[in-house]
C-alpha cells in the first residue's frame, strides 16, 4: 500500500489560515483516505498529484477550506458533485460528522472506490450515488431542491456549475465552489446562468489553495433547468457557443 505519511507543516498552515481545527482521530482518517487514493490511483486515474506531501495540501487542505463556509451557513445536508477521489466530500464528512454528505459521480469505477473508502472509514454520515447532476435534479426526482449546500472542486466552469448545482439546493442554500485564480472571470462569464437560476454571488474568498465562490439561491428553480444531460457543460448559458446568444 502507498503510505501517505503525516502531513507537512504546509498542511497545518493552510488549516490555521482558514481557522479549521481537527478533532482527535480526524487526522488518521484523512491519512487513510489519502492512502486509499494513492493506492487506487495505480489502477485507474483519480489524480495527477502523486506526491503525498503535495496531496495533503492540494487535496485534503483544499477540501477542508470549505469547513468555515459550511459551518457558517448551518448546512446539515450537502452533496459533492463530481466527487471523483472523494474531494471535498470525504474530508468534510470526517471533519463535520453531524453533516450528511452525499458523494455523486457518474463513473462506475470511481463510485466503487468511494464506496470502499466510506466503508473502510466507517463514515455513517456519507452516502454514495452513481448518477449525473442532471438526473439527480430531475423535475419529478425526490432530491430536487433538497440540499442545504452543494460543494465541488475541479468539476467545470462556474456557468456550468450554477446550472447543475442550484436546482439541487433549497432556497437560501449555497453552491460552494473551489476555483482558481480565474474565479473573477468565471463569475463574469456566469452572469446569465446566475440570473436564469436565481443565484447571487454571496462571497468570494482567496485561500492558500484556491478561491472559494459562494453562490446563494434566491428563489426556486424553474422547471427548464437543468437542461438535458451534457448540455450545461457543452453549451453553458450565456456563452457564444450557445446558438442564439
Amino acid at each position: 500500500m502507498n503510505r501517505a505519511g503525516r502531513p507537512t507543516p504546509a498542511f497545518f498552515e493552510v488549516l490555521a489560515a482558514q481557522h479549521v481545527e481537527l478533532e482527535p482521530g480526524d487526522l488518521e482518517k484523512l491519512q487513510t483516505h489519502l492512502e486509499a487514493l494513492l493506492e487506487a490511483n495505480e489502477r485507474f486515474n483519480l489524480t495527477a498529484v502523486r506526491d503525498p506531501a503535495e496531496a495533503w495540501v492540494r487535496h485534503v487542505a483544499d477540501s477542508l477550506s470549505l469547513v468555515p463556509f459550511v459551518a457558517e451557513c448551518g448546512a446539515k445536508s450537502i452533496v459533492d458533485l463530481g466527487s471523483g477521489g472523494g474531494f471535498p466530500g470525504i474530508p468534510l464528512a470526517i471533519a463535520m460528522p453531524d453533516v450528511q454528505v452525499m458523494l455523486v459521480d457518474s463513473v462506475g469505477k470511481k463510485v466503487r472506490y468511494l464506496e470502499e473508502v466510506v466503508q473502510r472509514l466507517a463514515l455513517t454520515n456519507v452516502t454514495v450515488r452513481q448518477t449525473r447532476a442532471e438526473e439527480l435534479a430531475e423535475w419529478k426526482g425526490g432530491l430536487r431542491e433538497s440540499f442545504d449546500a452543494v460543494v465541488c472542486r475541479a468539476v467545470g466552469g462556474l456557468a456550468t456549475l450554477v446550472e447543475l448545482a442550484l436546482p439541487l439546493v433549497k432556497v437560501d442554500g449555497l453552491l460552494l465552489a473551489i476555483k482558481g485564480e480565474k474565479a473573477p472571470d468565471e463569475i463574469e462569464e456566469a452572469a446569465r446562468a446566475l440570473k436564469e437560476l436565481q443565484g447571487e454571488v454571496a462571497a468570494t474568498e482567496r485561500t492558500p489553495t484556491g478561491t472559494i465562490v459562494a453562490v446563494r439561491k434566491m428563489a426556486r428553480t424553474v422547471r427548464l433547468y437543468p437542461r438535458d444531460q451534457g448540455l450545461p457543460a457543452r453549451k453553458p448559458l450565456g456563452f457564444k457557443t450557445e446558438s442564439g446568444d
